[in-house]
């Protein structure tokens, strides 16, 4: 799993605090996850022990079109 922030139609908005990739990286970006890994982060996320991954994917979002 590719978790491109680039491509998220949420980025650079309030979800984006309660995303889990802002509390694994600290920050938008891009995020590489072996399907093990991701069924991990989805088992914590289910449990509360992180955010839950709040990535709708849309188009690449030129980054000076972001606010």
């Amino acid at each position: 799993m590719i978790i491109d922030c680039d491509r998220c139609v949420m980025a650079n908005t309030d979800a984006c605090d309660g995303c889990v990739v802002s509390a694994l990286v600290g920050s938008t970006g891009v995020l590489a996850l072996a399907e093990e890994e991701a069924r991990a982060i989805e088992a914590m996320s289910r449990v509360g022990l992180v955010p839950p991954l709040l990535l709708v994917e849309g188009g690449v979002r030129a980054a000076d079109s972001r606010s």
